[in-house]
């Protein structure tokens, strides 16, 4: 879903001008469409005529997903209560809507308008169109949980009518877009996954949590695992890249980081996993559009994180905008009935992305209203967002048996358990001291959350025989360059939170400050707007760099070219931001290149020119100090690409763990345009096959070797592989040595392919890694335990299965490690042969 942050006198301008407001007069055009198309009597009826679907299955779950919501204390709890609701009550905990901070009605209630940008965050919705009260739902039980309504007033405004008026005295449940931190905010979660260090992840969401739960939220719409192979799709930047491996262990760290052991603690709140399932495989990264695989690619690529966050205890999920194999997922019995609550055991509820259940009649499969919600309903879609169907057509749809009432009962259920486990019936108010602003004790790690999360692509050495980077004292003079280097608003992300401009500081003042302590000398020029075609600003720029021993330059994106509604047919840098790097480098004085951007660019140009690259994503609010620390070698980088980088948009999408072809391209030189016996192979005739730079990649201001990389047993019996599912099976081992000489963190990791099996595997997967920070000289044993987990694959029976086959595992600094070592595992045949 997408939300923004605008202030409410704003608000009040959008709504009155039609040029500025297309979003809203295309969802009210959606709306209108589905009220006509219910008022259609030929096609209503046909509709009305078709079977329901079966009420969804109970699954005999094995284990519970979280045992706080399972606990049969708050199911006695949510029984009792559940008999004592009427109909409307009922439906009224299975919609939801939003506050636009702007409502007469609240207003009238006594809650006063946002007036600043931060106070409330708001998207453009059809609750106008609707004519709905949302404070009068509110005070009568008829609507159950808000979406970007925040703030202590606001929320306990809101929280009153619910409790105190109520007949039940249900509470609401304050749902909000927090990705990346909330007014202190951290870096976009496709950085943080470059850190790859899931326990900075666990304590960084915990931080957003506890500033959060002072305005009144009490649930996430975060984290977002989707999978993304290709950096086209804008919501790559809400996600952890292209690997299901790292992928899970982030999901499973932001879930332990938001709702920790116990979901009614303080400071704690309810995740929602989205979106559920395989958003991230987009055709052609354009938001929205559809998604189509195998059953296998599903289980063995796409669905790990999804099940990761199930099974480290989600409260809840957000069922996604787009069709899988042309059943939409808002309505796809398989997603959320089989594998989510069948094969998981998932104890929470689901919620719909923003006017998905709407949408499903622009999806083709429901011509009305009605057979929307009751599409949605009977597949597993526990909660409307936005769509206002829930509400207007359960009621007929129940009294004619379309929808039994044993679904809307199990979805109120699970709404309820959710609602108990979090506390909300004891403490529903927001209290104590709201946070409405950076809070300082949580600088440092967001500063160290931005410092990890820095790639170093490139750093090459001068004509003195040093890396340019770090930068050297000798270096006074600094030009810093480019339409990214002093602007606060861009440094958070497309999702900031609710985080203040005056907070946030800029490369420009990091510089500045540091300048001013060692004696240095700053140079600034603006150079060029993110996406602008003037030329106006260049001579400013070149003169400066001119001046100064070393240009850095601050290049990439803005907030809204990534996040959703973000997707991008050229992944270059926009505008002439390209050429104006290119009269930079045309001084002839070394530059060093900062990259802001919520995706993989194509960076082919700058690879070949500029001394030093740096990806710098969206840091957030501790955007610059983090920024002049790495710089100037106060903290050496660590990051590693969680996405890899290609070297021309045609390549995507492009990802390391990919198949075998039959005519790979071994031993041939792919830089140059095929001839001879170089043609027929699996290869472009323009462009390597390979990225600029992989998945896993990243430098540092030292440098590491690996040796003795072994495995602790030769073969492995196929029974014992297939009888143990729970401990390691075998383990791979290697040592690490810092051979440069200054300290610094590597991420080691281990890859693994199989060779032999049924199905087709790839040429290497991610299957464990680990960050080890070095002295100069000294080396480390790394281990990783490798298990069923790590060493099966999804089969023709779309199951998880080991079989007899060769492994080769890899353990090195990036998907390019070389150093190897191989085990194989073994039938009673092959066992016999042996003997």
């Amino acid at each position: 879903m997408r939300l923004r942050k605008v202030d409410a006198p704003k608000l009040k301008m959008l709504l009155a001008c039609p040029s500025t407001n297309s979003c809203l007069r295309d969802l009210l055009a959606c709306c209108a469409l589905a009220l006509a198309v219910a008022a259609f009597s030929p096609f209503a009826m046909a509709q009305q005529a078709t079977p329901a679907a079966a009420p969804s299955t109970p699954h005999q779950a094995r284990h519970a997903s979280n045992a706080q919501l399972a606990s049969p204390a708050i199911g006695a709890r949510v029984e009792s209560l559940l008999r004592q609701m009427t109909l409307e009550e009922k439906i009224g905990q299975l919609v939801q809507y939003n506050d636009t901070g702007d409502s007469p009605a609240a207003q009238a209630a006594g809650a006063k308008p946002a007036t600043d940008k931060g106070a409330v965050i708001v998207a453009v919705n059809p609750v106008t169109a609707n004519h709905l009260d949302v404070m009068q739902l509110a005070a009568t039980g008829r609507v159950g949980s808000m979406l970007n309504t925040i703030g202590m007033e606001r929320t306990n405004t809101y929280q009153h009518l619910a409790v105190d008026k109520s007949r039940l005295h249900i509470p609401l449940l304050f749902g909000a877009d927090v990705i990346h931190g909330y007014r202190t905010v951290y870096p976009i979660p496709l950085g943080l996954a470059a850190s790859f260090d899931p326990e900075l992840v666990v304590s960084l969401a915990h931080t957003a949590a506890e500033e959060a739960t002072t305005a009144g939220v009490r649930w996430f719409y975060s984290p977002m695992v989707d999978i993304s192979r290709d950096p086209r799709w804008g919501r790559t930047a809400e996600g952890a890249g292209e690997d299901p491996y790292l992928g899970a262990a982030m999901a499973r760290a932001y879930i332990r980081g938001y709702q920790g052991d116990d979901l009614s603690q303080p400071g704690h709140v309810a995740a929602s996993v989205k979106h559920f399932a395989a958003y991230g495989a987009a055709e052609a990264g354009r938001e929205y559009n559809t998604t189509d695989m195998s059953e296998i690619t599903l289980r063995q690529v796409y669905l790990p994180p999804y099940k990761a966050a199930v099974e480290a205890g989600a409260a809840t999920v957000m069922s996604a905008f787009n069709s899988l194999n042309g059943v939409p997922a808002s309505a796809n019995p398989f997603l959320l009935d089989k594998v989510l609550r069948g094969e998981w055991g998932f104890d929470g509820f689901v919620v719909s992305d923003y006017t998905a259940v709407m949408e499903l009649m622009n999806h083709g499969i429901a011509l009305d209203p009605a057979t929307a919600t009751r599409k949605a309903i009977s597949a597993g879609v526990d909660v409307d967002m936005m769509s206002h169907f829930y509400d207007t057509q359960l009621p007929e749809l129940i009294r004619t048996g379309k929808v039994p009432m044993s679904v809307v009962d199990e979805a109120v259920r699970r709404v309820l358990r959710v609602k108990f486990a979090t506390g909300l019936f004891e403490h529903p108010y927001a209290e104590g001291t709201e946070v409405t602003s950076a809070v300082a004790a949580h600088r440092p790690l967001v500063r160290k959350g931005a410092e990890e999360s820095f790639v170093l692509l490139k750093n090459s050495n001068l004509s003195d025989g040093a890396p340019i980077l770090p930068l050297s004292p000798e270096r006074k003079r600094i030009a810093l360059i480019g339409p990214l280097a002093d602007d606060a608003g861009e440094m958070v992300g497309a999702w900031g939170g609710a985080g203040r401009d005056p907070d946030i500081v800029t490369v420009r003042q990091a510089l500045a400050e540091r300048a001013q302590k060692t004696g240095g000398t700053l140079l600034y020029a603006k150079g060029t707007e993110i996406d602008d075609p003037s030329h106006a600003g260049f001579d400013d720029a070149v003169k400066a760099v001119q001046s100064a021993d070393v240009a850095v330059l601050a290049l990439g994106e803005s907030n809204a070219m990534s996040g959703e509604a973000g997707s991008r047919a050229y992944l270059d840098l926009p505008g002439n931001q390209e050429q104006l790097l290119e009269a930079v480098a045309a001084t002839g004085k070394p530059v060093v290149l900062l990259v802001f951007s919520g995706r993989p660019l194509v960076l082919d140009w700058a690879a070949k020119h500029v001394a030093a690259i740096m990806e710098i994503w969206f840091p957030g609010t501790e955007a610059g100090n983090a920024i002049a620390d790495v710089l100037y070698g106060d903290v050496p980088p660590s990051g590693k690409l969680p996405m890899s980088f290609p070297r021309a948009v045609g390549q995507e999408p492009l990802y390391y763990n990919q198949f075998p072809t039959g005519r790979p391209p071994i031993g041939i030189d792919l830089s140059k345009p095929p001839g001879g016996d170089s043609r027929f192979f699996s290869r472009y005739i323009d462009v390597p096959n390979d990225a600029l730079f992989p998945f896993g990649f990243g430098l540092t201001y030292s440098t590491f070797a690996y040796r003795d990389v072994k495995v602790s047993k030769s073969s492995i019996l196929l029974s014992q592989a297939l009888d143990n599912r729970s401990t390691p099976l075998v383990e791979a081992t290697a040592t690490v040595t810092n051979t440069g000489n200054r300290a610094a963190t590597e991420v080691v990791q281990c890859y693994v392919r199989n060779l032999g099996a049924s199905v087709e595997q790839p040429v290497r997967s991610l299957k464990g890694f680990a960050r080890v920070t070095l002295a100069p000289g000294e080396s480390k044993p790394v281990s990783f335990p490798l298990g069923f987990n790590e060493l099966s694959f999804i089969n023709v029976e779309n199951s998880p299965a080991i079989e007899a086959t060769h492994y080769t595992v890899w353990i090195g600094g990036s998907s390019l490690a070389d150093t190897q070592a191989a085990f194989e595992v073994v039938g009673p045949q092959q066992r016999a042969a042996s003997h």
